[in-house]
């Protein structure tokens, strides 16, 4: 396994599939943020700027900037469901700076979306395990090739984080097998 100085490889190719992989898994939890807050448009903005940069569309500044809102979205909501999917928004458009790092926090860039949609709908649920399992479930089956590979080339997710920990920690097994 590569230590965390080392770089890895990542194809333009791969930042891409797995941005577009992270913003498919954000916009599952939008809803759940836009109902208890319509007008605040920043973690749709997120997405958009995260499937525009899967599409082809530059890697640029306004991109990174989504990203940023997204994240204080998160941390104005006052329903842990609201804010995690805004968290969930976040790390769509986060995902496009993946750095080809030998790090373990380079994980969270791949499939911190996707843990982050999973608490969203465990907790708009009541705090139904049942509901984060289909929803992780959903996220690994729909992964491109390019998340299990990455994946392959970095060390396994760190401990700590919470619920969200575990659930990155849970994609990051099974995707890599």
């Amino acid at each position: 396994m590569p230590t965390e100085t080392e770089q890895i490889e990542l194809s333009d190719d791969e930042l891409r599939e797995i941005t577009g992989y992270a913003a498919d898994c954000a916009r599952r939890v939008l809803s759940v943020f836009e109902q208890e807050l319509p007008a605040d448009t920043r973690p749709r903005e997120a997405i958009e700027g995260a499937d525009a940069f899967a599409a082809g569309e530059r890697r640029t500044t306004a991109l990174r900037q989504s990203a940023w809102a997204a994240y204080k979205a998160e941390k104005e909501a006052e329903s842990p469901a609201v804010a995690a999917a805004a968290w969930s928004a976040s790390h769509a458009a986060a995902a496009a700076f993946l750095h080809p790092k030998a790090s373990p926090h380079q994980v969270k860039h791949i499939v911190g979306a996707a843990a982050h949609a999973a608490r969203a709908e465990e907790l708009a649920a009541g705090d139904d395990p049942r509901v984060a399992a289909e929803t992780l479930e959903w996220a690994r089956r729909h992964a491109p090739a390019a998340v299990g590979a990455v994946l392959g080339r970095l060390p396994a997710a760190p401990s700590g984080d919470g619920r969200v920990g575990e659930f990155i920690r849970d994609l990051d097994a099974a995707l890599r097998s």
